[in-house]
């Protein structure tokens, strides 16, 4: 059994608001949660509002995270936050949290899934959005679990200000850190990802290449490339290349079609190198393709990765609690219709399926079912428990 509901508050941030949420979740559940999500805007006293919950709820088990915008039954919305929460007799929950990682974000996964017990079975994740590794977080997770544990989530956001990010594990709050919650006994999960970009031309070599930052493709400068496929908007970057994310060919993938394609989206340029960087890794060696999406095309992918969620979940098996993480990107991309893909997801999953979560940084998903975990860019990613 599962019953999970969300609550929204677009209100200004206090620890009686806190308490209000809280106390309003636990009236809509009809008891005290087993475990909580709370998303919220990077305002004033959010730390005061995190505190405020997390009494209400009787101290349960809290994750979350602020974010670049929040997703909850109610829609999409700015400035705000969302708890959810569920109530279940096949599911058990335990938290971590460690700190420090832009010092070593590899160690810092492998602390991370250190923390957990061998009964866990999925994780999600939350990490500062602008310090740390994501994929580094990832391999030192996956080197310490004894099974492919699916890890799902995604990067905290700051309202796209760019300067800090925190991430909340029970009353406390942190910044450059990483905090997950494993689910162990009967999970039943689905995932979907899909971004809605389409390659362009042919796959290119890196050739040069270190952590996030791209030098060289087929042995030309990685700038140069962008400024001839970009031609009179080239001096737009790096915000016009949101709208033009580096696909990766995906190894583990059988193919090399778009539905396989990890985006990388562009931070900063460096002029003088001839580099840019980019929010996730871009490994030496990989082909790549310059990609291009459109409004109806991003939120045609969103459908798609929650029919996938849904596939991935399983004939027999009803869905009961959607997490929903989509990049900032799309938000920024989509204006006014970002409300769209929260309207597509709840359509597809069941209207009266709870659905919770928030625009990222980056977004955690396994690319497919039996494939690894990744850090994504620009993707809409779902994550369905079901019953």
């Amino acid at each position: 059994m599962i019953q999970a509901a969300t609550i929204q508050l677009q209100d200004a941030f206090s620890l009686k608001k806190g308490r209000r949420i809280g106390e309003a979740l636990v009236a809509r559940l009809g008891r005290l949660p087993d475990a909580c999500w709370l998303f919220c805007a990077p305002a004033k006293d959010s730390d005061t509002l995190v505190r405020g919950v997390y009494e209400a709820i009787g101290r349960r088990p809290l994750i979350g995270c602020t974010t670049d915008g929040e997703i909850s039954s109610s829609g999409f919305s700015t400035g705000s936050a969302v708890l959810g929460g569920l109530i279940t007799d096949q599911l058990g929950f335990e938290l971590a949290a460690v700190q420090g990682i832009g010092r070593d974000s590899e160690q810092a996964g492998r602390d991370l899934a250190a923390a957990f017990s061998d009964a866990v079975r999925y994780v999600q994740l939350f990490s500062d959005g602008i310090t740390g590794d994501g994929s580094a977080i990832l391999r030192g997770m996956a080197s310490v679990f004894a099974a492919d544990i699916p890890v799902s989530g995604g990067t905290a956001g700051d309202g796209g200000a760019f300067r800090q990010t925190w991430q909340f594990q029970g009353d406390r709050v942190f910044s450059d850190a990483a905090v997950a919650i494993g689910f162990s006994g009967d999970v039943k999960l689905g995932t979907g990802v899909m971004s809605g970009w389409t390659p362009i031309g042919l796959p290119k070599k890196v050739t040069r290449a270190a952590g996030n930052v791209l030098y060289e493709l087929n042995g030309e400068s990685a700038l140069s490339v962008y400024e001839r496929f970009l031609g009179r908007h080239a001096h737009k970057l790096p915000a016009v290349g949101v709208e033009y994310p580096l696909g990766l060919v995906d190894p583990h993938a059988g193919s090399e079609g778009n539905d396989d394609l990890l985006l990388r989206a562009t931070m900063s340029v460096d002029r003088q190198a001839g580099s840019i960087r980019f929010a996730g890794e871009i490994p030496e060696g990989s082909m790549v393709y310059l990609t291009c999406g459109d409004r109806s095309a991003i939120l045609e992918a969103t459908e798609k990765a929650a029919r996938l969620a849904i596939e991935d979940l399983g004939a027999g098996t009803q869905p009961a609690f959607g997490f929903f993480y989509s990049c900032m990107a799309r938000k920024a991309l989509l204006g006014i219709r970002a409300r769209e893909e929260i309207e597509r997801v709840r359509a597809h999953i069941a209207p009266e399926v709870p659905v919770l979560g928030f625009y990222t940084y980056g977004e955690y998903c396994r690319q497919g079912p039996r494939r690894p975990s990744v850090l994504h860019n620009e993707t809409a990613t779902l994550a369905v428990i079901g019953v």
